[in-house]
């Protein structure tokens, strides 16, 4: 386990964490979060042995394995296979041994080393990195590029994937969502859930947080407190607490009927999408968690827009890609009017981005129309705008420019909303973090009072207090909105419609999050089956022979139906046992200090249910294809 027993932690001469003890115990799944800056990667750091504490003492077992995702790659002409593998490093020093004896001719030796790469799946390694290579989104032909041939952030994919294939004690894991689209963040949480070992997680997703964790490390006004349950549990406790706070009571009263007021307005549309109503269940979660966020140093809003024409903007008919004839996606249709809402998904490089770029106006068309109304004024924010701001220039000079009859005060005071405080505001962008350059961006953006917001990855490098001031402001925004996230709560929160980009077409995609969890899979399952190569058919066949080949199949698949129908009753059973759980853990009781015990044991035991289900639902597909394949002749 780690202990930590009054644990002070120092940066030169801020005091980042003063007198805290907590204790993480082994196979425990921990939350690190608090405002940027308060020490989050420093504690990283003391547990890696890279820091040494001020006072007190953290320990942690001295043959613990540690797993934790390079910073920076080389470009290295080793294939992208090679480099995850090189995260085992037990079995790379086993591959060298080996290399070693079959040089010397030592046949003892050489059959002890292939035995102990046997012990640790050796064999398999290659068909793991692969999979692990495929949930984070490569294709099967990028496996063999080199490291060299990939951008910045796909080589901090390649990063996780080596630190993922690791068997490590502790997986140290610093918002590896950061570079993530929403189809490998989905599959990322699974693979969390069914690591076995402890981890330790920075994140400023929520949802990915509450789904993958069971316990949280909260560091504020230099203390790091321990709390137990997932992300939503701690806001919980961290709001009641507050709550006693009389200095924040109006405060937090004042945002509870600002949130009950959104709902309530909404509440009146919930019933024409199923999407809707998932956003629905979401909001009505707000008011008993916003209060966790009354102290928060973020609260900004978008400027009510001067007009909104109607229509705002229009694609018809239109090839989107790159010139000179680089199609993404072909005949594409979408009319954005005041109140839309659209959410995009799909698999990364479909074209979502693309779509945002022909929208705004960055990319010309290669065929169709694209119709603007006059002065309409669009918020645009991209990744590539966080390096667009003016090296030299400060966050008060970017301000002041953007808008000319604004004085310093004015400015000071509209930067403060964003957290840029008192000298902040004087600091020079190249000296300023990603979250920092993002926070600016989007000041910028609201500055415009766009009647039209086109955002694309908003949250990167945001901290939950500012995502929770960015949620806020989109619920209140009353233009039009169309969103690229791989944050589930942002897309939940601030969409009524999602729309899919898949095979170069945009289609309206009637469900939700969740639904769209569903479709990755059965779209997995289908390019599985486009792949297979077809048997030869015989028409010589006679019906007979036919229905004899079939009973001999399902002869064949007999073993594996039983198998499959075993998984399903399970499966069965541990999800109604998951629903008592999660019923009992609904109840706001539960979170007394009384309770602590029983708490645990539920946590665990749920966290311990969704792993045997997802577990049992992926053997239990590939069961399934298994039989499908056998019964198709392949």
């Amino acid at each position: 386990m780690i202990i930590a027993e009054q644990l002070s932690l120092d940066r030169g001469f801020k005091n980042l964490i003063k007198s805290s003890s907590f204790t993480i115990n082994p196979g425990h799944k921990v939350g690190l979060v608090g405002a940027n800056g308060c020490g989050k990667s420093s504690l990283f750091a003391a547990i890696l042995g890279e820091l040494s504490p001020d006072a007190g003492n953290l320990s942690l077992p001295s043959n613990w394995q540690i797993a934790t995702v390079k910073q920076e790659t080389p470009a290295l002409s080793k294939s992208a296979l090679d480099y995850v593998i090189d995260g085992d490093k037990e079995f790379r020093k086993l591959e060298q041994q080996l290399e070693v004896a079959r040089t010397k001719e030592d046949g003892h030796t050489e059959a002890n080393i292939l035995n102990q790469i046997e012990i640790i799946h050796g064999y398999s390694l290659p068909a793991r990195a692969g999979e692990l290579l495929h949930g984070l989104g490569f294709t099967q032909e990028q496996l063999n590029n080199a490291v060299s041939d990939f951008s910045g952030g796909w080589r901090m994919r390649l990063n996780l994937a080596q630190a993922l294939i690791a068997r490590a004690d502790l997986l140290l894991l610093d918002e590896p969502t950061n570079h993530l689209d929403l189809d490998a963040v989905i599959w990322l949480q699974r693979w969390l859930k069914r690591f076995t070992g402890t981890l330790v997680l920075i994140s400023h997703d929520r949802d990915f947080l509450d789904d993958v964790i069971t316990e949280i490390i909260h560091i504020e006004h230099q203390q790091a407190k321990l709390y137990s349950g997932n992300y939503s549990a701690f806001e919980r406790q961290r709001a009641e607490h507050l709550a006693q706070q009389s200095a924040q009571y109006q405060k937090q009263q004042k945002e509870v009927a600002h949130l009950t007021a959104f709902v309530d307005r909404f509440r009146a549309k919930a019933s024409k999408a199923k999407q809707a109503q998932s956003r629905l269940k979401r909001l009505q979660k707000l008011p008993e968690l916003a209060p966790a966020h009354v102290d928060s140093q973020f609260s900004f809003s978008f400027q009510k827009p001067d007009h909104l024409p109607y229509p705002l903007l229009s694609l018809t008919e239109a090839n989107c890609g790159y010139q000179p004839n680089i199609e993404i996606l072909h005949n594409t249709n979408i009319t954005l009017v005041p109140g839309s809402r659209i959410g995009l998904l799909g698999r990364n490089g479909a074209g979502k981005s693309t779509l945002i770029k022909s929208l705004q106006g960055e990319l010309a068309l290669l065929v169709g129309k694209r119709y603007c109304a006059q002065e309409l004024k669009i918020g645009y924010f991209s990744q590539h705008q966080l390096e667009q701001l003016t090296k030299g220039h400060t966050a008060l000079d970017h301000i002041l420019q953007a808008n000319k009859e604004m004085t310093d005060l004015s400015a000071r005071n509209f930067l403060g909303s964003f957290g840029f405080s008192g000298d902040q505001a004087l600091a020079l962008v190249e000296t300023m973090s990603g979250g920092e350059k993002a926070r600016l961006v989007l000041a910028l953006v609201v500055l415009e009072k766009p009647q039209l917001l086109l955002l694309d990855e908003p949250t990167n490098h945001l901290d939950l207090e500012m995502r929770q001031a960015l949620v806020l402001a989109l619920q209140e925004f009353e233009g039009a909105l169309i969103l690229i996230a791989h944050d589930r709560y942002l897309l939940e929160s601030c969409v009524d419609e999602f729309y899919l980009v898949a095979n170069g077409k945009v289609n309206d995609f009637d469900g939700d999050i969740d639904d769209y969890q569903q479709w990755l899979n059965d779209d997995k399952k289908q390019l599985h089956q486009e792949n297979k190569k077809s048997a030869p058919i015989n028409n010589n066949i006679t019906k007979k022979d036919q229905r004899k080949e079939q009973a001999q199949l399902r002869k064949q698949t007999a073993p594996l139906r039983k198998k499959s129908q075993k998984h399903e009753q399970q499966i069965h059973i541990w999800q109604t046992e998951l629903i008592e759980v999660e019923h009992t853990l609904s109840d706001n009781s539960i979170y007394q200090a009384e309770h602590k015990k029983e708490l645990t044991t539920l946590l665990k035991q749920q966290a311990n249910l969704k792993a045997n289900i997802e577990e049992a639902e992926v053997h239990w597909l590939e069961i399934e294809e298994e039989i499908e394949t056998i019964m198709s002749g392949a």
